[in-house]
């Protein structure tokens, strides 16, 4: 998987990528990250990318020819390789226009080899460039910030969680939450009773089959009282429904 970053703050990225899991599996050469300053290609010449915008308004806004010069150096550049690519680059600008990120878009995009962000400020990018050189506008959530970094860098590390190998644990991927659409179970460790509270005790019995039952309960629990609409998605089975609808019975008021 190889990340590159269109942005006016590469080391905000640089900085923010090259810790913990994902700055790890960049120094094993499981990932690959590479920033581009878009104020480097400035048609002035003096690191200015912005002006105001037509029509009026508030604020600045991004110049298209900048942002067009750092993507055709930057596709050239994979173009040259010969062993990469890039018949289908996909490069997705971060708005609060676009769709909503979520567990599955992390998964399809975990199997492209390039994925390159464009991150916006100010009052946003020149329509055109985006027009011209965007295959996916997404959102990280229904508000606004103030660039487009911070949401890169919540999709690369989600994409990333999904690249084989990133994860010491394969499994662990797999079994969190929105992994089928159901929210993760509760998670215990030592020491065994903190501070009057005991772990429960079917986790210390030893018997994985009535565990894994306790854990599937306990998503399903979690998933019906803080996101129902995920059950809509997820994959139920009979005895899944009759869970369900027993804390329906016991606990109405706390379903939703």
């Amino acid at each position: 998987m190889n990340f590159h970053v269109m942005t006016l703050f590469p080391e905000m990225i640089e900085q923010g990528m090259n810790t913990s899991i994902t700055g790890r599996a960049i120094a094993k050469g499981l990932l690959s990250l590479e920033t581009i300053n878009i104020r480097d290609y400035s048609v002035t010449g003096n690191g200015r990318i912005d002006d105001y915008p037509y029509g009026g308004g508030a604020g600045m806004v991004m110049q298209a020819e900048p942002i067009y010069r750092a993507y055709e150096d930057l596709r050239s550049r994979i173009t040259d390789d010969p062993t990469k690519d890039t018949e289908h680059l996909r490069v997705i600008y971060l708005t609060p226009q676009g769709r909503v990120f979520h567990q599955e878009m992390a998964q399809e995009m975990a199997r492209e080899e390039h994925l390159i962000f464009l991150c916006g400020h100010y009052e946003g990018v020149d329509e055109r460039v985006i027009e011209a050189i965007v295959t996916d506008q997404v959102s990280i959530g229904d508000y606004v910030l103030t660039g487009g970094e911070l949401p890169a860098m919540v999709m690369m590390d989600a994409i990333s969680r999904m690249v084989p190998g990133v994860l010491s644990n394969a499994e662990s991927g797999q079994s969190e939450s929105f992994s089928d659409h159901l929210l993760e179970y509760p998670q215990y460790s030592r020491p065994e009773i903190w501070r009057g509270q005991s772990v429960p005790s079917v986790l210390l019995s030893g018997h994985h089959g009535n565990v894994d039952r306790w854990r599937r309960e306990q998503s399903l629990l979690r998933t019906q009282q803080n996101r129902p609409e995920l059950l809509n998605n997820a994959d139920l089975s009979k005895g899944d429904l009759a869970f369900l609808e027993s804390i329906k019975q016991k606990n109405p008021e706390k379903v939703q």
